[in-house]
């Protein structure tokens, strides 16, 4: 889930006629997750072919995608985490811990035949496994859509390719692109979606939102530096949070103080051996240049095969895609026509 940072962020709100033309980094293992947790089917478990192999996020991914790029322009670049820090095995234990009891939650609603529990639980057991990547880059490369391979963090990767100006910003739910250093990060960019709240058993409409880096931390008159430490104070990915101290909290701490090595010393003798780490982790993060975003042309006939022949999708969906990456296309020559007769 990331650092929390909703009770002191500061958004703009836009519509995706906004991000028309731009081009976004988008945090590939966040968006599979949300299409894993929401593409399912009346008791909860995600589509699969007649061999088992979950089709959920190939749905959503091949949906989205086109319709985004086809009907607004949106340039998508997906970005795959690589190997994880070594801070983050608590994290993923305890995504781990938490998916196991929310199985055992979705079997006995589904035995006693109670549907509308067993979806809600199975929103929370999501498991996004190496073999359902493969199958997002496969379907990626033969659309022509371009992804990147991350050295470790996708958010930090997403982060410096938007630091660099080589995409226009970050796309992910959560906040950590931020203190990645993106200079802006957008989130809900999605068609009419919906964001379903486990512990209220709703859905509440999504609204794309943009949190631009600079204008956040001059609204709150810390530093980057300052955010990473705020960060460490409330928990991230890769550290516990000190028990009471929650982000506006942990902001006037950091306002009042300065920096971590200036804190109250019942504060700071509560903080993680690994502070450096973390901080290294964010300021300095493993990232790589190597990589491609130029768009290639969709191999149509090899889409078809694995979507329909190997995944079996109906042709109807597969052919709405394609026709959908026909139009981008067609777009994009007519707007590079256009330019080269302006000079």
């Amino acid at each position: 889930m990331g650092f929390n940072l909703s009770p002191l962020v500061v958004k703009q709100h836009l519509t995706l006629n906004d991000l028309r033309g731009k081009m976004l980094a988008v945090d590939a293992s966040n968006m599979l997750y949300q299409f894993l947790a929401l593409i399912r089917m009346r008791d909860g478990s995600p589509f699969t072919d007649s061999q088992g192999h979950v089709t959920s996020h190939l749905l959503g991914l091949t949906s989205r995608t086109t319709r985004l790029m086809a009907d607004y322009g949106i340039r998508q670049v997906f970005v795959f985490d690589g190997k994880p820090p070594e801070l983050k095995s608590r994290t993923l234990g305890e995504r781990r811990e938490s998916r196991n009891e929310a199985r055992k939650e979705w079997e006995e609603a589904v035995s006693r035949s109670d549907y509308a529990t067993a979806w809600s639980k199975a929103v929370r057991m999501s498991r996004l496994t190496q073999a359902m990547q493969d199958d997002a880059k496969k379907v990626l490369g033969l659309m022509g859509i371009p992804y990147v391979l991350a050295p470790q963090e996708g958010e930090a990767q997403a982060a410096y390719m938007a630091r660099v100006g080589d995409v226009w910003a970050a796309n992910s739910r959560d906040y950590d692109s931020v203190l990645f250093g993106a200079p802006r990060l957008v989130r809900y960019v999605t068609i009419a979606g919906q964001k379903y709240l486990p512990s209220k058993s709703i859905s509440r409409p999504l609204i794309p939102e943009l949190i631009d880096l600079e204008t956040l931390l001059r609204s709150w008159q810390i530093t980057r530096e300052q955010l990473v430490d705020l960060a460490i104070l409330v928990g991230t990915d890769f550290n516990t949070g000190i028990h009471g101290i929650g982000p506006k909290t942990a902001l006037k701490l950091i306002k009042t103080h300065g920096c971590l090595e200036n804190l109250p010393s019942e504060i700071r003798t509560k903080l993680p051996e690994s502070t450096e780490r973390v901080r290294g982790i964010f300021l300095h993060p493993e990232v790589t240049d190597q990589y491609n975003l130029q768009y290639s042309v969709t191999d149509e006939a090899g889409l078809i095969q694995f979507l329909c022949k190997e995944r079996e999708f109906s042709r109807d969906k597969v052919d709405i895609v394609i026709e959908r990456m026909r139009i981008f296309r067609n777009r994009e020559k007519s707007k590079l026509s256009a330019w080269f007769n302006q000079r």
